[in-house]
């Protein structure tokens, strides 16, 4: 039996849902790929957790350095069981007429193209080692809302390449799971508002929203199934959250 600690590589990790997730993985005993494009949150993530992180430093949307960061990996952990494709944003908050095209770009140049680049890169290994693949979508996937926009699209995107790849990878033993959360309080808008930080309380303000803690448990939970149980999609909300009503303009 091979006794030797599992490996996630789980993007995005230097802050929200991707820090609690490496956080949860190695104090059950993985280790972790940690990728980000701040230095300085890798590395204190890295003295907190020791050996058992990696920290590898690129921008997802810079597709020669993360080549060369796989290609850096020790050889400790070069056998992925697990990808966590966490990366992502949301930028601007404006209807589509009055959207910065700069904002869309940067949301599929991330969310989209980045992604399903590296997805690429190590779905061999994936393959090899019959591991599992779990793509952070969004409740945006499903359902619109004003402002919304490219982002949903990009969340859409990202819940039907899940499912799509769930086909492909048939019989090979790899699992695809899409975790589409609602309000959850991380940097999310603040990043969304270009640093507006008033805006961010004003949205998670007496609204009990999930915690980071609470998506990494749901990301550990589906990792750590049984290899025959395979968990499609998995949407979740805080319960102060359910679904908007339709929108009617009355009028001219």
């Amino acid at each position: 039996m091979n006794t030797s600690p599992r490996t996630a590589l789980i993007t995005g990790a230097t802050a929200g849902f991707g820090r609690a997730a490496a956080r949860r993985f190695i104090a059950a005993g993985w280790q972790v790929i940690a990728t980000g494009r701040r230095a300085e949150r890798l590395d204190a993530l890295r003295a907190e957790l020791g050996d058992a992180l990696h920290p590898a430093r690129f921008d997802i949307r810079d597709e020669a350095a993360m080549r060369a960061a796989l290609d850096a990996l020790p050889e400790r952990f070069r056998g992925i069981d697990l990808l966590v494709n966490n990366a992502g944003l949301a930028q601007g908050t404006q209807p589509a007429q009055d959207a910065l095209l700069s904002d869309w770009k940067t949301m599929i140049d991330t969310n989209i193209t980045g992604l399903v680049t590296l997805t690429h890169a190590v779905l061999p290994t994936l393959i090899a080692r019959k591991g599992a693949l779990i793509n952070i979508s969004s409740t945006a996937a499903t359902y619109p809302y004003t402002g919304g926009n490219a982002y949903g699209g990009t969340k859409a995107f990202l819940s039907q390449f899940s499912l799509n790849l769930r086909a492909d990878l048939h019989g090979t033993g790899v699992r695809v799971t899409a975790i589409e959360p609602g309000m959850a309080e991380t940097e999310f808008t603040v990043v969304r508002t270009h640093g507006d930080q008033a805006a961010s309380d004003r949205l998670y303000a007496g609204a009990n929203p999930m915690t980071a803690e609470d998506i990494a448990e749901a990301i550990f939970w589906v990792a750590t199934l049984p290899p025959h149980l395979n968990v499609n999609r998995l949407e979740l909300m805080p319960t102060s959250q359910s679904f908007a009503g339709f929108q009617v303009h009355r009028g001219g």
